[in-house]
């Protein structure tokens, strides 16, 4: 593990300034559209996502294109599954928040895990706005972001992709990547 942190250091911190700066791409977008066009605002939040997704997709097959002589030689440490370990390593601060969201919305009524699910409720939303506009939707009269599993639900996108690119990448299978070919190792 601490092998893997250190190898891949350098691209996870890259992948959370990404979602960062998508976060508060798509804040801006859902807020810039919130008033009574809840559409729109469905609609941007899911561009927002998808280029998230396409960022995090694309530095993701460029890594596994990367490796692919170290996973054909069989070196110690390369697997084809390091995509899903990466989107995994990835998310840890979102699995922490909606941890933490879970024990705020559950223990609500005690003012202590009540102003824990709060505060990670505005830390969530700075970190994860582009996922704003879908979570104000409502499903008869519970908007989205109330529910507590929707915080685990919105980690999956990321950890799929990665795993998929990473996979691609190593294959060298192209879907969409404006990554430059260069020579294998």
């Amino acid at each position: 593990m601490i092998g893997f942190l250190k190898k891949r250091s350098y691209d996870l911190v890259h992948m959370l300034i990404t979602q960062l700066a998508i976060s508060i791409f798509g804040m801006a977008l859902a807020l810039a559209t919130a008033a009574n066009h809840s559409t729109l605002q469905t609609c941007t939040s899911i561009f927002a996502i998808l280029f998230y997704l396409y960022l995090i997709y694309a530095k993701i097959w460029e890594l596994g294109y990367k490796d692919i002589r170290a996973l054909e030689r069989g070196d110690q440490g390369f697997t084809r599954r390091e995509g899903l370990y990466m989107g995994l390593a990835a998310s840890t601060i979102n699995f922490l928040l909606a941890i933490l969201i879970t024990l705020g919305i559950s223990f609500g009524a005690s003012e202590f895990f009540g102003s824990i699910g709060a505060v990670a409720k505005v830390i969530a939303l700075l970190t994860e706005g582009m996922y704003t506009g879908l979570l104000a939707l409502k499903v008869g009269d519970t908007a989205l972001n109330s529910l507590w599993f929707m915080y685990f639900l919105i980690t999956l996108p990321l950890i799929i992709t990665s795993w998929l690119a990473y996979y691609a990448g190593s294959k060298d299978f192209k879907v969409f990547t404006t990554a430059k070919r260069k020579n294998k190792n």
